[in-house]
């Protein structure tokens, strides 16, 4: 059921969690499918309804940065309080030594956990109202398409969750940049909505990539991920997308092309990264609906203020 994220809804849908249940809510990235992160049997219906690996951890939000501070206790660093300072509430997740209590299921049986206070008026009431932890990875079956609006959320999950509370198009458009802060120095394991030039305003030097863990310390790093139904290549140049278009229709199948800028295409989106990254999941939401045989991506260029969206379509097209 969607209803309005309006003050009764938002108390309703904290209610829904205190019992155990999964409410889809608004943040400021993307749709998360939102469940208690002490309760083992909330987070493995999370697992079960998205259909995701055990080995992927979920994120952990809370209302403010007091409780995030409380949550990790004597783990929290100067890095972390540095990152919060500058970009909390916002579009940044931290790992950090894990707090307890939570599910086991949560941090896929690792010592860290992903942790992050949204910036989202929906989501930040909705965690007031309930007081606890919540987990919510985007509300998407595993691998496909992360939701920015509610209908979205309701034409993937559906019945499979209790309740999904609509408050529009969220607004970064893109999952959360995630930033291992337990680390010297500290790591950049997914671009997003706060940019390599923005942390490096406030950390200076920072490692990139995914260290050499046994255990994944952020979700987001499958190989393939935040991929359409329809199959999406993703191509350098213009020009090797009106070739590949070319040899498609020439084959009688139904394509399109997608591009940023000036870059001609069938759908053209923003040519700036920020406003790239809000249309971009909406983009091939739509595109994924008109029973398309193939879609081709051109990628923006290859610069660290466009990592985030060359990262969603590299995996997006991972075969």
């Amino acid at each position: 059921m969607i209803v309005a994220a309006d003050e009764h809804g938002i108390a309703r849908a904290a209610r829904v969690l205190a019992d155990g249940g999964l409410v889809v809510f608004p943040t400021e990235t993307v749709y998360g499918l939102g469940g208690l992160a002490h309760d083992p049997d909330a987070v493995a219906r999370i697992y079960s309804v998205k259909g995701r690996p055990s080995s992927n951890p979920l994120i952990v939000h809370v209302a403010g940065v007091a409780e995030a501070r409380s949550l990790v206790g004597d783990g929290w660093n100067p890095v972390a309080e540095a990152l919060a300072g500058a970009f909390w509430p916002g579009p940044l997740t931290l790992v950090l030594p894990r707090g307890p209590g939570l599910a086991d299921a949560v941090t896929a049986g690792g010592p860290t956990m992903a942790l992050r206070v949204p910036a989202h008026p929906v989501a930040r009431e909705l965690l007031r109202a309930c007081g606890k932890p919540v987990v919510a990875p985007s509300a998407n079956s595993s691998g496909r398409l992360s939701p920015t609006l509610a209908c979205h959320a309701w034409e993937d999950l559906g019945g499979r969750v209790d309740l999904i509370l609509d408050g529009g198009a969220c607004l970064a458009g893109v999952e959360s940049t995630v930033v291992d802060a337990t680390t010297r120095p500290a790591r950049l394991l997914r671009p997003g909505p706060v940019s390599p030039m923005k942390l490096e305003e406030v950390l200076g030097r920072f490692a990139v990539g995914p260290g050499s863990e046994a255990v994944a310390r952020s979700p987001g790093l499958e190989t393939r991920h935040y991929a359409p139904r329809t199959k999406l290549v993703a191509v350098a140049t213009a020009e090797a997308a009106v070739s590949m278009a070319r040899e498609a229709r020439a084959e009688g199948r139904k394509m399109a092309t997608l591009a940023f800028g000036a870059t001609p295409a069938d759908m053209i989106l923003p040519g700036t990264p920020a406003e790239a990254e809000r249309a971009l999941f909406a983009a091939l939401h739509r595109l994924d609906s008109l029973g398309l045989d193939l879609i081709v991506a051109v990628f923006p260029p290859d610069e660290p203020r466009w990592w985030a969206v060359r990262d969603r379509l590299a995996r997006a097209s991972a075969s």
